[in-house]
């Protein structure tokens, strides 16, 4: 297939190189030069101009920071651009109005469209073992599945459009909730004289195990290999944890629904990125403890 890919950054980058080693030609744009160089050293031709990346291709998927950018790419440069029937694939995490919005618009015009957020950070878009959250028709997701599979370790369709930013939001929430009590654990295990490994072994073989806790143990030198080990450099920053917390928090208001732990949970990453550490993978809040 003919893929045009928008937005090389840390988790696009890799996800277009992946779609490459499947076979795929892959139109690559991004505004950073160093990203379209490192896309042509990949095996990606590079473009400078969205609309142009997009001529003559059978699908796009687009990785952008926010959806006002989203909408706006969509809106300006993909629609009406890309060949009528072109799939479009957008995998960033947006809030759900606008993931709904865009797609609508897309199918108005002719086009099919699923929103396909993710999980798994940057060694799983480089890895080619993501977890994507697809929301769109089954027809639609059954011709998605063919473009995603090579940047996956699974594709799950969560229902229509707009349900993959649902997942993703409210996967994203219980994330760092599960962070701060494994933090909060370890740090207490520690000052009650149990050493945070020994806590570890026990604890991620019993009730308390979590992803944060046995894959990603955010204290160095303890259990799995994390960004605690490098300073707390690399992994998924502190200010997209925060990013995602606000969207679960809008997404929470328009749905009336209860989230008092996703609430303190966010306040919490707030106090964490005001005090300059939105660079920092999101297990350094271990350090305020």
């Amino acid at each position: 297939m003919k893929i045009a890919f928008i937005g090389l950054g840390n988790m696009g980058g890799g996800m277009a190189v992946n779609l490459v080693k499947a076979g795929h030609e892959v139109h690559a744009f991004d505004l950073a030069a160093e990203a379209l160089d490192k896309a042509k050293g990949n095996g990606c031709a590079v473009y400078t101009a969205v609309r142009d990346a997009v001529q003559g291709v059978d699908a796009v998927v687009s990785m952008l920071p926010n959806g006002g950018i989203v909408k706006s790419v969509y809106s300006a440069d993909v629609i009406g651009q890309a060949p009528k029937g072109a799939l479009f694939l957008d995998c960033s995490t947006i809030d759900v109005a606008t993931a709904r919005e865009v797609g609508e618009a897309a199918k108005a015009a002719g086009y099919e469209m699923v929103d396909a957020p993710v999980s798994g950070g940057i060694a799983a878009a480089n890895g080619g073992t993501l977890t994507f959250m697809v929301g769109g028709s089954e027809a639609t997701f059954a011709k998605a599945q063919v473009v995603l599979e090579p940047m996956a370790k699974a594709v799950i369709h969560a229902g229509e459009l707009g349900a993959g930013q649902v997942a993703k939001m409210c996967n994203n929430m219980l994330l760092a909730i599960h962070m701060i009590g494994t933090c909060e654990a370890l740090a207490l295990a520690e000052k009650a004289g149990l050493s945070m490994q020994k806590f570890y072994e026990i604890s991620s073989k019993s009730t308390g195990y979590n992803w944060s806790l046995n894959d990603y143990t955010p204290a160095p030198g303890v259990g799995a290999a994390s960004p605690a080990d490098n300073g707390y450099q690399g992994g998924f920053a502190s200010a997209l944890m925060l990013k995602d917390l606000r969207l679960a928090m809008a997404g929470a208001q328009a749905a009336g629904a209860t989230v008092p732990m996703g609430e303190h949970a966010t306040a919490i990453y707030e106090a964490f990125n005001e005090a300059g550490n939105g660079g920092k993978d999101f297990g350094a809040i271990f350090t305020t403890l």
